[in-house]
């Protein structure tokens, strides 16, 4: 029984891992799409950093 556990255990954890070809942090395709999806929604409604800093500039006494 022992040698049973000793020998399914590795495999056991071998199957636990990613795929050998992804980059730490990489995102899948479907995620990768939603986001540029989310990004073309936010584009056109989106305001400038540098607009907003003018702004507040001009609200200070």
């Amino acid at each position: 029984m022992r040698f049973l556990v000793l020998l399914l255990a590795p495999l056991a954890l071998a199957g636990c891992g990613g795929p050998e070809d992804a980059a730490p942090g990489a995102i899948r395709p479907d995620e990768a799409r939603a986001l540029n999806e989310a990004a073309e929604m936010l584009g056109p409604n989106s305001v400038s950093a540098a607009a907003l800093a003018a702004d507040n500039q001009m609200d200070r006494p």
